[in-house]
């Protein structure tokens, strides 16, 4: 498995990119590989607003739906929009091609709340 160590990592296995006051969002290599193959991606529209821990989309494989939840408060300035016709992005790059969304951060302090790469293994390791 796959922990890019620019990354930050929520306990609900998204993982965030921070590229100034923005956000790039997706879930880990992790995640895709606990749900198997995904067949459909539901995201937000570009404008909406979430507060950390929100809802943000759907996620949905050959196993289960699965539940997004933002790991920073922010507006949503883009959407992926490849993984409409393409969901299977998520499985082949989860932290590249297979991103979900970006949002303007509005309180950039709560990355402070989410884990470094070694910290997020560990907790993976455990959660097994």
């Amino acid at each position: 498995m796959n922990f890019p160590d620019d990354l930050l990592y929520s306990e609900d296995h998204e993982w965030l990119r921070v590229e100034g006051n923005r956000g790039i969002i997706g879930i880990t290599d992790y995640a895709q590989e606990e749900l198997g193959d995904v067949v459909f991606v539901e995201l937000p529209s570009v404008g909406e607003e979430f507060k950390a821990g929100d809802n943000f989309g759907v996620v949905e494989s050959v196993k289960s739906v699965s539940d997004m939840y933002i790991p920073v408060s922010g507006r949503v300035v883009e959407i992926n929009e490849d993984l409409d016709g393409a969901p299977e992005l998520v499985n082949e790059d989860p932290y590249g091609k297979g991103w979900m969304i970006v949002v303007e951060m509005t309180d950039p302090e709560e990355t402070s709340d989410l884990m470094s790469a070694s910290e997020y293994e560990a907790f993976v390791k455990e959660s097994e």
